[in-house]
């Protein structure tokens, strides 16, 4: 029996880019989820608001930018990755699309994920500092402040090593 050739393992290989689509439409009930949480928080900080101090309205607030930042972060991923590997969108068909939606290259899409989740991080960090009467943990402290801190230097690492790949590239 003689051995195909790579052309069948090729093509199923090139099928299996099918397979993440169950993933991103499970990435789209996420979104759904999100807003049913964001909308139910958006509704208990309306009723609390009158009772609440600056601090607590302005955490109650800082809640709501993380949901809507996390909502981004899921769907630049569910976009770039359907472009990346599922199917290439075509920006003309869809003229009124924003133009990060349909062209990110795998380079743009980690420093749009480090962006999301470093923002995520600073607005939970912002959030704890505002109640940091309640939780006199220095050390606590210590690794909020540097997980955000973190991502931003693996951005920078990541946008040199990019910046030096494009000039390799070029030249």
């Amino acid at each position: 029996m003689a051995w195909p050739d790579g052309r069948y393992i090729q093509a199923a290989i090139f099928f299996s880019r099918w397979l993440l689509a169950p993933f991103l439409l499970g990435l789209l009930l996420c979104l759904l989820l999100l807003m049913y949480r964001f909308f139910g928080d958006l509704y208990g900080l309306v009723l609390q608001v009158p009772s609440l101090n600056w601090h607590d309205t302005v955490t109650g607030v800082l809640n709501l930018v993380d949901l809507a930042l996390t909502a981004n972060l899921i769907l630049i991923v569910i976009f770039s990755s359907y472009e990346n590997f599922i199917r290439r969108i075509d920006p003309a068909a869809h003229p009124d699309w924003p133009e990060g939606l349909t062209q990110v290259d795998f380079g743009e899409l980690k420093q749009k994920l480090l962006g999301s989740v470093v923002g995520i991080a600073a607005v939970d960090a912002l959030a704890w500092y505002f109640d940091l009467e309640k939780y006199a943990d220095t050390t606590k402290l210590g690794w909020v402040l540097a997980f955000p801190l973190t991502f931003v230097v693996v951005m920078l690492l990541l946008a040199i090593a990019d910046r030096l790949g494009h000039r390799s590239d070029a030249g």
